[in-house]
């Protein structure tokens, strides 16, 4: 159990997801980014098309980035968000991938920005503008509200199922005599299959050669949506109906005299 606890502990502990996102974009990597983006709102597209990737550079790209800025709301942004950040190293250089959250009141928009460099050149090899309904954080929170009869069932699943492998992994451990010890506690963590959903989509996959840890399981991606998973668990089931007769009986006491 405390191995458990440990294991939990460490989960739940460490870095939030700005500060993992910093680690993949230097402040210097989002000036530039943000740098560029501002100057698609003031409309400077000779600035952006002179840093242009010759790659992307492509007859109608003035027309693209004409539309991208129409985009892009007048005057200054109520916040700006980094909500997205990847950098690849190669022997030719590296590029950088960064994506913002811009609010102006009640609007958002996600602008993404990628910036190849090689020796001391720099040049725009991706950039985006997508308008969102609403900010990534309400779209991806984790609430009971309105989900789907599957949802909830799954949900309910994954807590019983992770309730169930836990009881019996703590029984086995505790269980004295017992032959195989190590098999039955490998046996018993690992579930077997897997249904999932997206919690914001409510879309439901399910995989029969599946593998899970502890039958359960919950994951979401930077500031993505949650995926809740249940498997079967097998194993801690199998070990609590068939517990009694694993273990020996114990030796009945011999008569006297």
């Amino acid at each position: 159990m405390r191995l458990i606890v440990l294991l939990s502990a460490l989960l739940l502990l460490g870095c939030n997801q700005q500060q993992m996102l910093e680690k993949f974009s230097t402040p210097s990597d989002q000036a530039l980014a943000k740098a560029y983006i501002a100057d698609l709102q003031a409309s400077k597209f000779d600035v952006i098309e002179n840093n242009l990737d010759p790659s992307i550079k492509t007859p109608g790209v003035q027309d693209t980035l004409v539309r991208m800025a129409g985009l892009l709301p007048a005057g200054p942004p109520t916040s700006v968000k980094l909500v997205g950040a990847q950098k690849l190293i190669s022997p030719a250089g590296s590029q950088t991938n960064a994506t913002f959250e811009y609010q102006w009141g009640g609007k958002w928009v996600l602008c993404n920005v990628a910036i190849q460099k090689s020796g001391t050149a720099e040049t725009i090899v991706g950039l985006n503008v997508y308008p969102d309904k609403a900010s990534l954080q309400d779209q991806v929170r984790f609430t009971l509200e309105g989900k789907s009869p599957a949802q909830y069932v799954i949900l309910v699943g994954a807590v019983l199922a992770l309730g169930v492998t836990l009881f019996a992994l703590v029984a086995c451990v505790r269980t004295k005599g017992l032959r195989r010890k190590w098999l039955w506690i490998l046996f018993i963590i690992f579930g077997f299959g897997l249904l999932s959903t997206n919690w914001a989509t409510g879309a439901v996959n399910y995989q029969l050669l599946y593998v899970s840890l502890f039958s359960a399981g919950a994951f979401a991606p930077f500031y993505g949506p949650w995926t809740i998973s249940v498997s079967a668990p097998v194993g801690a089931i199998l070990f609590l109906l068939r517990r009694r007769r694993l273990t020996p009986e114990p030796a009945s006491p011999s008569p006297i005299g």
